[in-house]
């Protein structure tokens, strides 16, 4: 029987012979799903085998870069996970049948998905005063499954007074909320060590408490606190559908028109049911945010959008999202979209003053949705802006990456490596009010930065305090304009001054890396003169500085400097065979004195006159001004030292 190593080591071998690189046993072990120790075992080979370091290195390198597709991979796959889960759950509130089932579904799902040893929900008594548990899941400990507790007491209790999650890494070592020998009791019996809990809101008021929990020290992450609380929403949800429910039908006995009282509502609530399973199969099938918004004024006879926070009553948008609950506003209904505290948006129901109450929870639930499907759209694009960064960090620091997979990286972004790019490096100029404030600002100028990129077929990254973006130059375009236009669109972004300093166009960034970095060099330089010349806000390149340039240029570009200086000044010389260029050299070294130049250059003063008027047709009439007087003399001065040598 053949030992693992050598299988391994054929395994490897034949991989390489069929591929040809150090990317293909990685690529298989990718493609089939292998652990993270797999991905150690072609190197480990290759060493056995006693393999060229060169070999050696590139196998470590694509190990790297297949890990962490690995571990990107592996996200996705939570993160949709997670969201079919929330789909399902909505799903199933959307048919509600037996309100202890979906609960169920929903304290299951919360626990595989947060991978705990046990999750409960708990819900308060209101007729009795105190909380009792209503469902868990993975509980072993009969005297845990059937608590009641006191109102304030313990975790729950904390949750319930402040209505905002808490998490505990040490329950017993935890001052923060009150003990009770009963809760402890209980505790102790189910070995209960972490534990996080998260309200069940309706309104203003909490109704109980999602809890998951560990028998061990754990640190829950903020994703997985976010998610509990979309799960305790869809529980509050469904308490609430059920409640309605049950008010409905106890307000309808005894009436003398219970049967078409009840045949309207079963009308209504089935056309809850139908618009609900349509939002479903939208956002499973990739529908947007305004598909939905259709979907439902289908449902409702009306005309329903979805509008932007900005864009919406902020008094009526902020009540919704305050009670939880769509508002009437004039003739129309308004249902906050928010995520956590972060409003969204809204839709917004035309010209319907008198809404049925379950056609008013549909729009809530659409609400719901449109929330979940931007939160995934946002966390798709955040996954793509993390990619177009990480390209660009390596196009900066790594210097000796592969071309060819540097461009195939890029064309994957949509990105050509190939064409004409400019370096930007943009910052901004307000001061924030604590170092919180600060750090939310450079997040929405990387965000907007990355939107800009991405729509642009260009690269961003957050970089030394600021963002850094690599766009291509069109035919005709200028680093300059490009400059200005970026920091309009930023600072129209982030509503504050953005500053942004260009470097001049670059070529050839695959096979030559190392001039991005110098490229960003020059652009920073740029953004320092500006913010230095009280020029905040504005955009500019090293062409804008006049002599300026030379300095925060990163090539020195003497031949463009003088060029643009005095130019047409060398061309007329030597197309005319005139003196030009020599009596500016006279005229400036005589002190700008036309007496003296005329004695320096032997010629008669009216001969320097006539050809100092032809320099100022040539370069302007501002010409001697000192800051212009100044570039010529320097261009003078280079354009000498520059010419052969004459002997």
């Amino acid at each position: 029987m053949r030992n693992p190593v050598s299988m391994s080591r054929d395994h490897v071998q034949s991989a390489e012979r069929s591929a040809g690189s150090a990317e293909a046993p990685f690529l298989e072990l990718l493609a089939r799903g292998a652990s993270a120790d797999a991905y150690e075992q072609p190197v480990l080979v290759a060493r056995a085998e006693g393999r060229p370091a060169e070999r050696i290195a590139a196998l470590e390198q694509a190990k790297l870069v297949a890990l962490r597709v690995r571990s990107e991979l592996e996200g996705r796959r939570r993160r949709e996970a997670e969201l079919s889960a929330l789909f399902e759950t909505a799903h199933d509130l959307a048919g509600l049948r037996d309100l202890d089932a979906v609960l169920q579904a929903i304290v299951q799902r919360a626990r595989s998905l947060l991978g705990t040893d046990v999750a409960y929900l708990s819900l308060n008594d209101p007729a009795r005063g105190d909380t009792y548990m209503r469902v868990t899941e993975g509980s072993v400990a009969a005297r845990f499954q059937q608590l009641r507790l006191g109102m304030g007491e313990g975790l729950g209790g904390l949750v319930a007074q402040t209505a905002r999650p808490y998490v505990t890494d040490d329950y017993f070592k935890d001052e923060r909320f009150q003990h009770t020998r009963t809760i402890d009791g209980g505790v102790r019996d189910e070995g209960l060590v972490a534990i996080l809990g998260v309200p069940l809101m309706l309104g203003h008021h909490v109704i109980g408490v999602l809890f998951a929990a560990d028998r061990r020290a754990r640190v829950f992450e903020r994703e997985q606190i976010a998610l509990l609380g979309s799960f305790a929403a869809l529980a509050a949800a469904a308490i609430d559908t059920a409640n309605l429910l049950t008010e409905t039908r106890s307000a309808l006995a005894g009436l003398e028109r219970a049967n078409e009282i009840i045949r309207d509502r079963s009308g209504v609530i089935e056309r809850a049911s139908d618009v609900h399973d349509r939002l479903a199969e939208l956002v499973l099938r990739g529908g947007g945010v305004h598909d939905v918004a259709a979907a439902v004024a289908e449902v409702l006879d009306g005309k329903v959008e979805f509008t932007e926070a900005a864009a919406t009553p902020a008094e009526a948008l902020e009540a919704s999202r305050a009670e939880g609950h769509a508002v009437r506003h004039g003739d129309d209904w308004i249902a906050a979209v928010a995520a956590g505290g972060e409003l969204l948006g809204a839709l917004v129901l035309h010209g319907h003053p008198g809404l049925d109450p379950v056609d008013q929870r549909t729009l809530e639930r659409a609400a719901m949705v449109t929330s979940l499907l931007l939160l995934a759209r946002r966390s798709a694009a955040e996954a793509e802006q993390r990619v177009r960064g990480e390209l660009l960090d390596d196009l900066l620091d790594a210097r000796d990456r592969d071309p060819r997979l540097l461009r195939e990286r890029a064309s994957r972004l949509h990105a050509d490596l190939d064409a004409t790019h400019v370096v930007l490096a943009a910052r901004l100029d307000g001061t924030a009010a604590d170092a919180e404030q600060e750090a939310d600002a450079r997040r929405r100028l990387w965000s907007a930065a990355s939107h800009l990129a991405a729509t642009r077929h260009g690269l961003a990254a957050a970089r030394d305090g600021g963002t850094v973006l690599l766009l291509p130059l069109k035919p005709g375009d200028t680093a300059t304009a490009l400059a200005r236009r970026t920091a309009g669109h930023l600072g129209t972004a982030v509503h504050e001054a953005v500053t942004v300093g260009a470097s001049g166009p670059v070529e050839d960034l695959a096979t030559r890396p190392d001039s991005v970095a110098a490229a960003y060099e020059e652009g920073r330089r740029c953004l320092d003169a500006l913010r230095l010349l009280g020029r905040s806000g504005d955009g500019a390149a090293a062409e804008d500085f006049g002599f300026l340039g030379l300095l925060l240029a990163g090539d020195r570009d003497i031949t463009g400097f003088v060029d643009r200086t005095i130019g047409q000044v060398v061309t007329y010389d030597e197309r005319r065979g005139t003196d030009l260029l020599r009596t500016l050299d006279a005229y400036f070294a005589c002190g700008m004195s036309p007496a003296r130049t005329k004695d320096e250059l032997h010629v008669h003063v009216n001969t320097v006159a006539q050809r100092l008027e032809r320099v100022g047709r040539l370069l302007g009439d501002d010409w001697q001004s000192p800051a212009r007087a100044l570039e010529i003399q320097l261009a003078l001065r280079l354009h000498r030292l520059s010419a052969p040598t004459q002997h």
